[in-house]
């Protein structure tokens, strides 16, 4: 009849193997989402302490969020550097920290919504300073890390060098 529903047959072949991927999905990346939800957990609690020690006033300057995305973005400078470049570093930390724990407690949600708010008359010069602050700042501190964490490293591998 015309409308009417009518249901496929089951194909019980292909729900098992959707089952199958779905069990090799989780068996492979299974630990890698772990530590990311465990990482993210914990990053995301970092920044509410922060914003909770440094509440934002309406109308003025989010300095909790500008410290926190700041703050990451320096630490995930000397992470990549780490990971990348100096230490072979187990296949989970990158994950936990980088995406895991600097990733929850990092914020461009928040960011976006304390620019929108203080996009209003009165306080369009704070949200413009905060707007280009946090992205020269961030971005800035992101490549301070990375050259101090490669000098630094630099440095210490001479210093070992010259005591044998």
């Amino acid at each position: 009849m015309a409308g009417e529903l009518t249901e496929e047959p089951i194909d019980t072949a292909e729900r098992a193997r959707g089952r199958a991927r779905r069990r090799d999905f989780w068996r492979v990346h299974g630990s890698a989402a772990a530590v990311v939800a465990l990482g993210g957990a914990l990053g995301a609690l970092a920044r509410y302490g922060l914003a909770q020690g440094l509440p934002a006033r309406p109308g003025h300057f989010p300095l909790a969020t500008f410290l926190t995305n700041v703050a990451g973005c320096f630490a995930i400078g000397v992470l990549m550097v780490a990971v990348t470049e100096i230490w072979a570093a187990h296949r989970l930390l990158r994950p936990f920290l980088g995406v895991g724990v600097l990733g929850g407690f990092t914020t461009f949600s928040t960011y976006a919504n304390e620019v929108r708010q203080l996009l209003a008359p009165g306080t369009i010069v704070v949200a413009a300073v905060y707007l280009a602050g946090t992205l020269i700042c961030a971005l800035s501190a992101a490549l301070a890390a990375m050259w101090l964490t490669r000098a630094g490293y630099e440095r210490l591998r001479r210093a070992r060098k010259e005591s044998r």
